[in-house]
């Protein structure tokens, strides 16, 4: 029985949790996830195409390995409440398996609490591991970006 329970556990994707401060107002940081501007500067040229509507589309979109433009990221805004959550579906290049990220934003004193949670992952998704590795880079570059004005290359 207990190795039943432990193949289990191991089996499910565990939601990607991560905190960050970002000494900026709320409205500097969710400009910093949703400009344009700062999405070029943090995803490599890669564009943002929203439309920040609940069951608008969303898609990180730049160019592939031939030159043509692909699509990294795609989903659906399922909440969209500036400046403080931002909750869409999240699928990785081709990848037909949806999970969700949500992104919420709380003043602090002089900071904003960043709480980016990445859950309702399929237990077959491929893109789990990646996504880990990515958040805290993609935060650690934004966060740069907002206090600094610049920030560095993601490898």
């Amino acid at each position: 029985m207990a190795q039943e329970k432990v193949g289990r556990i191991m089996a499910h994707q565990v939601p990607l949790n991560y905190i960050f401060y970002i000494a900026a107002t709320p409205a500097k940081v969710w400009e910093g996830f949703v400009s344009p501007e700062s999405n070029r500067i943090l995803f490599m040229g890669a564009e943002l195409e929203a439309d920040f509507k609940p069951g608008g589309s969303m898609a990180w979109v730049g160019p592939g390995p031939d030159g043509k433009p692909v699509a990294y990221v795609h989903g659906k805004v399922l909440r969209f409440e500036p400046p403080k959550l931002l909750q869409y579906s999240f699928a990785m290049g081709q990848n037909d398996r949806m999970s969700r990220a949500t992104v919420e934003l709380v003043p602090e004193t002089e900071a904003t609490k960043v709480t980016v949670t990445h859950d309702e992952w399929a237990e077959d998704d491929t893109t789990y591991t990646a996504c880990a590795d990515g958040w805290p880079r993609i935060l650690s570059r934004l966060k740069t970006l907002i206090e600094t004005g610049k920030t560095f290359k993601p490898h």
